[in-house]
């Protein structure tokens, strides 16, 4: 029980703070980023929160009902637009994978060290 109240609180400050600073981020992500950071700070335990997350993961499908039930109300409208969806996720994905590759590229460029300079 301490680990779904331990989730709820981050979940909550994450819309006070998203909701009070106007934070471009939605306010479950700023709450996930508090979580993150409490725990890598060791504030929180992951052993107090890690049987509610197990729960939380087992039964994920049921929070994706939601959504599912939602794409199948404007399927239609996806199905008009089919080729405009098509074509906008390739052209994400290819975005995605370059920003990622040039992202990698520039974190993990080492120096090249010549032999002959000392």
């Amino acid at each position: 029980m301490l680990g779904f109240v331990i989730l709820i609180v981050f979940q909550l400050l994450g819309i006070a703070l998203q909701s009070t600073l106007h934070l471009p981020l939605p306010a479950n992500v700023v709450g996930l980023l508090l979580f993150t950071a409490a725990l890598f700070l060791r504030i929180i335990r992951l052993s107090w929160v890690e049987s509610s997350a197990q729960i939380l993961l087992k039964h994920m499908m049921l929070f994706f009902a939601p959504f599912i039930v939602g794409s199948m109300v404007i399927l239609p409208l996806i199905r008009s637009q089919l080729m405009i969806v098509v074509i906008v996720l390739i052209i994400s994905t290819f975005v995605v994978l370059l920003v990622t590759g040039w992202a990698m590229n520039l974190l993990t460029k080492e120096q090249v060290v010549d032999p002959d300079v000392e």
